[in-house]
């Protein structure tokens, strides 16, 4: 079995820890994101770990969705 890595955003971003939490307050639109954020993580743990069998391309393509997400919810963070 392979180690997986957390992608838990505020791991991710350890330093805007009380500003996540603090967004996930009171913006609806970034908890959303946020929750997207944390469920497509743990598909992607899920596939790595072989508890969700997928394919090399579905695993990747969430994956890429995640950055995309992360950049996002980065971007809303810091601005």
């Amino acid at each position: 079995m392979q180690d997986v890595e957390h992608h838990c955003l505020s791991q991710e971003f350890p330093e805007l820890k009380e500003r996540i939490h603090e967004m996930k307050m009171s913006n609806a639109h970034f908890k959303k994101m946020h929750d997207e954020y944390t469920e497509l993580s743990k598909q992607i743990e899920n596939m790595i770990t072989e508890v969700t069998p997928a394919s090399n391309t579905t695993e990747e393509t969430l994956k890429t969705q995640r950055v995309h997400l992360k950049d996002q919810l980065y971007g809303m963070l810091t601005a």
